[in-house]
Order: C-alpha cells, then structure tokens, then sequence
C-alpha cells in the first residue's frame, strides 16, 4: 500500500494482466484502476455500500488514458499555482485562451511581451493533451492553447485584451 497526498491506495499484481489500484474517495466510493501490461486500463466505479456491485466500469485505451491524465494534470497546476498565490495579496492566476485567427497565433511566446507589456508571467502552456509547464519565449503558440499565466488583476485583464486584439 503506498500513500498519496492523504488517500492510501493499494496496488496488486495481477500476473498476466498487469496492476490493479484500489482507492476509497473519502465519501466512501471504491475505484479499482486496471492498467494492463499492453497499454489500455479498466477503470472501475462501485457502490459504497458493495464493492462488488460494479456501478461505472470504463475500458480506457492508451490515448483516452492519456488525455485524461493530461486534463487532471492541467487542473493541478492551475490549483496550485491558485494555492501559492492565495496566499500573496494582489497576485491572482487565470487561464487565458489563445483563440483560433488571433494575432499570437503560429508566433513564439515571446513575442507577446506579456511580462514586459502586462508583468504577468506565463507559467504554462496547456495544448490539447499536452502541458507545457515553465514554457519558454520561443515556444510557438497554437489556436486553442490555454496559457496559465500569473500577475494582478489588472495585468492578466490586459494580457487577456492583448491575447485577442494582438
């Protein structure tokens, strides 16, 4: 059994298929997670009352697997970038869109000037099923990106403007 971030989950060989993990949400909801040795995983949801009666049972494959760690993994950062800066007065985190025909489109990072122009700075880059955390200036934004940028108030409403109008 190993422990993560306050909810213990149990990992159990499985010869010939692969690992299971069990957990209990703190409502009292099992999850049993199958990762099978070839790539795709069983995710499973049962009642809290019979562990047994299997309520919600999804095969993943390799790339849906993926994307939903990605998208988890997005909110985490987003969290905890908003849980450091909770604590600092006057500075706030948002999630900007980088919104298809916009000026930045196909250009580096850089050429927003976003810490120059706004100070806000840009802390990640999310792009479909893909984090780019710590991104740097010439990293090439694309129609979609979701930026996690950092700063006032102010100056992420003025990235934000400057984001659609260039």
């Amino acid at each position: 059994m190993w422990h993560a971030h306050a909810v213990d989950i149990t990992q159990t060989l499985l010869p010939g298929v692969g690992v299971r993990y069990d957990m209990t949400t703190r409502k009292g909801v099992p999850i049993s997670v199958v990762v099978h040795r070839e790539g795709p995983a069983d995710l499973c949801v049962s009642s809290k009352h019979d562990p047994d009666d299997v309520r919600l049972a999804l095969h993943l494959d390799e790339e849906e697997i993926d994307a939903l760690t990605d998208v988890l993994g997005a909110h985490r950062i987003t969290q905890s970038m908003a849980d450091v800066t909770r604590a600092i007065p006057g500075l706030e985190t948002a999630r900007l869109l980088v919104e298809d025909g916009t000026a930045f489109v196909g250009r580096p990072l850089g050429d927003t000037r976003a810490r120059t122009l706004t100070g806000c700075s840009i802390v990640a880059i999310v792009r479909a099923d893909d984090v780019i955390a710590a991104p740097t200036p010439a990293d090439v934004l694309q129609a979609g990106d979701s930026l996690v940028a950092i700063g006032s108030l102010d100056g992420l409403e003025q990235l934000r403007t400057r984001l659609r109008t260039g």
